[in-house]
């Protein structure tokens, strides 16, 4: 049992133990930004900047105001981020991209994702 679990408090669960995050990757995309701003490539600033923008972009698009819009809108503007920070070159992160959408859509429902499933051999 975790230290938090024995205390009764649950970092990653709401007052009612319904999980914050709907999906694993919704609180990967969040922790990597964390990790970038702190490792400096951005500021903060830059982050809250960002996401504000492309969230008043999904709304302006009539995404609906849910989890998905919003994890979205953070991993855009991550990708955004990232390539004018000069992290990756915008082909490479393009590559990346599209080397981790080849890996969804060739796992097994319910497997984890593996981005060796993805690369070009």
């Amino acid at each position: 049992m975790s230290v938090f679990k024995a205390s009764g408090f649950d970092p990653l669960a709401k007052p009612d133990l319904t999980p914050i995050f709907d999906e694993a990757w919704h609180a990967q995309v969040l922790a990597l930004a964390d990790t970038l701003a702190q490792s400096g490539l951005f500021t903060p600033s830059e982050w809250s900047d960002t996401l504000g923008e492309e969230l008043r972009a999904a709304r302006r698009s009539g995404a609906p105001d849910d989890q998905e819009t919003y994890y979205g809108a953070a991993l855009r503007a991550l990708e955004r981020l990232v390539a004018a920070g000069g992290g990756l070159p915008a082909p490479v992160l393009a590559e990346r991209v599209e080397a981790w959408r080849r890996a969804y859509l060739n796992t097994p429902h319910g497997r984890p994702v593996q981005l060796s499933a993805g690369l070009a051999d």
